[in-house]
């Protein structure tokens, strides 16, 4: 059996969850609870599993809930507790470091600290920090730095940010979540990560500094489905350069995409009509996906039909390995 290599794996150290309790995110994007999580029983579920490594990495709603100085601060310790992991479990753990955006000139500190004394794999970027989204002009000091140093860079969707989707601050209740009264993961995260690539594009971002590695989450999100939308109205936005419809597509298929969610039976099939095989990763999503479901999604995985075998190791580890070479 193939030893999967996981990008899209999670951990919540304890300071990490009580940080998220205080700042009113006790029930994160409107899901029951914040998930329990040790190195331990992370190893564990790996191993049972068939996953040789994982990346870890911070989800929504990330470190910033209105104050730099905290962010800083929490920043700082999700990253040197993630680089601990990893450090002694150097074959089995990586990580994507956080920054404090969009506080630009502490997340500009912090990731040379990541880099250069944590020895991180790359950055995990949510889909918009206090809604400036990924492409914005204000962001572009780091997207910079990221080039310069051919970083890989995750791209986690978090809650939208719009006057009538704004997560209440007293326990979000997900029975009256705005705007529709479901946990954002199940839909909303969906359009939140394709906000933020297709802003990266349209903005020229990736044009800028074309040295970032995307990973793009849950199989694309709705990017396969709407990019010849985008393609085909972009005429009518305005833009500085008419775009490039084969550039476009092609800056798509440069991008590498995960598997976490649920990829079968349908999504895969969109996303092999923009994506390169050679790009598309698996990712877990544990622990927010609890075992039994990754357990599930895995299985479905290493029995679709969709996928040969060659196909299958690929997805499951030989891509990785392009980008991370480490965990050979």
């Amino acid at each position: 059996m193939v030893q999967r290599i996981d990008v899209h794996s999670h951990f919540l150290p304890e300071r990490y969850r009580a940080a998220l309790a205080a700042a009113g995110h006790s029930k994160p994007s409107g899901m029951p609870a914040i998930p329990e999580w040790n190195v331990n029983e992370h190893l564990e579920m790996m191993d049972r599993n068939q996953i040789g490594s994982a990346i870890l990495s911070v989800s929504a709603p990330g470190v910033h809930f209105g104050d730099n100085a905290a962010a800083r601060d929490l920043a700082r310790y999700v990253n040197e507790e993630g680089a601990k992991v990893a450090q002694d479990n150097p074959h089995r753990f990586g990580m994507f470091a956080t920054l404090p955006l969009p506080d630009v000139d502490s997340a500009l500190r912090e990731l040379d600290y990541a880099f250069d004394t944590l020895k991180a794999d790359g950055v995990v970027l949510e889909s918009n920090f206090h809604g400036i989204y990924l492409g914005d002009a204000r962001f572009d000091p780091v997207f910079e730095e990221l080039n310069r140093r051919h970083a890989k860079v995750f791209i986690h969707p978090t809650n939208p940010h719009c006057p009538c989707c704004q997560v209440q601050p007293k326990g979000e209740d997900a029975a009256s979540l705005p705007p529709i009264g479901y946990p954002f993961p199940m839909i909303e995260f969906m359009f939140e990560t394709t906000r933020a690539v297709f802003n990266l594009l349209l903005s020229g971002t990736l044009d800028r500094f074309p040295n970032v590695q995307i990973i793009v989450p849950h199989a694309g999100a709705t990017i396969p489905v709407l990019a010849d939308r985008v393609v085909g109205l972009s005429p009518a936005l305005g833009l500085p350069e008419q775009l490039d419809a084969s550039k476009f597509m092609a800056s798509l298929r440069g991008m590498y995409y995960d598997l976490a969610g649920f990829p079968l039976p349908r999504q895969l099939k969109a996303l092999l009509e923009i994506a390169d095989p050679k790009h598309i990763l698996y990712g877990s999503d544990y622990p927010y996906t609890p075992e039994a479901l990754v357990t599930t999604l895995a299985t479905q995985l290493d029995d679709s039909a969709q996928l040969t075998t060659a196909l299958r190791a690929d997805f499951m580890r030989n891509n990785a390995l392009t980008l991370f070479p480490r965990f050979a």
